[in-house]
């Protein structure tokens, strides 16, 4: 017989609770020991019964020197983070950032006029025309973007005129014919095809220029 899927709740029953802790336990000290004669790694267990009882296993050495290498290992990845948020650093950091909006307030006021280009010094000179490369890049980008989809919509546009051609030679004919057995009532009958048309190629041209 298949055996059941066990719940991952809390055993209310405090024999059965205690009995199944102390199997995990031992099944759990057998699985870490294993590990560490496979892959030869350094492997500390710790577990603390609802009692209080303590039990613990260490592959290699003892739990100590474990923690303590834990601890070490943690420090350095914490001074590393650390090192980043110093006062120093972080000063740095906006000290350049200072710079840079300078530099590019500066570029502004000579494009407009209101700055003499010759008060530059060379590192501000280079610096402003690299900017000015990556301006003049993005504008030609966006004004490429721009005419594509102009493009497209006069595309569109031509596209639903060649089809609204034909329709109206033959609505034309159609008349011709309408009145010549009908007077008048010919004439009604394709103007309102005409118009009808009409105002449904308006509506199919607006959909596809939204």
């Amino acid at each position: 017989m298949a055996r059941g899927k066990v719940q991952m709740r809390r055993i209310e029953n405090p024999v059965h609770r205690q009995v199944t802790f102390c199997k995990r336990r031992m099944g759990l000290l057998k699985k870490a020991k294993e590990l560490s004669v496979l892959c030869d790694a350094d492997i500390g267990v710790m577990v603390f019964s609802p009692h209080g009882k303590v039990y613990e296993l260490a592959t290699n050495g003892n739990m100590q020197g474990l923690i303590e290498r834990y601890k070490g290992s943690n420090t350095e990845a914490h001074g590393e983070s650390s090192e980043q948020n110093k006062p120093e650093v972080i000063q740095q950091e906006v000290l350049l950032l200072r710079q840079e909006i300078d530099l590019l307030q500066k570029g502004l006021r000579y494009m407009y006029g209101e700055n003499d280009i010759n008060h530059m010094n060379l590192n501000e000179l280079q610096a402003l025309e690299s900017n000015l490369e990556i301006w003049v890049h993005n504008i030609r980008y966006t004004k490429m973007q721009i005419i594509s989809r102009e493009i497209e919509m006069l595309k569109t546009k031509v596209g639903s005129a060649r089809n609204f051609i034909p329709r109206m030679r033959f609505f034309k004919l159609a008349c011709r014919k309408m009145s010549t057995a009908i007077p008048f009532t010919g004439v009604f009958l394709c103007l309102c095809f005409a118009g009808r048309y009409t105002e449904g190629c308006k509506r199919h041209t607006s959909r596809k220029d939204n």
